[in-house]
């Protein structure tokens, strides 16, 4: 690898943990497989459909329309 691609990822990684929190889930095996061809069937990609679920249901339980 070289200086620059060990110095971008250094810099992406630097923005990444300032920018988000990490959390990890556990599912039934198989199951990640076939959450990524849902969210690939929706043009999205699993992290983006994992967030608008997440998303969908916290507007939901707080009683409001989802108006994504």
């Amino acid at each position: 690898m070289s200086q620059e691609s060990k110095a971008s990822t250094r810099a992406k990684n630097k923005y990444r943990d300032k920018t988000y929190d990490r959390m990890e889930i556990v599912i039934p095996k198989g199951r990640k497989a076939e959450l990524q061809a849902h969210a690939a069937s929706r043009d999205e990609s699993l992290n983006g459909f994992v967030n608008r679920a997440i998303d969908n249901q916290v507007e939901r339980d707080r009683g409001g329309a989802d108006t994504r």
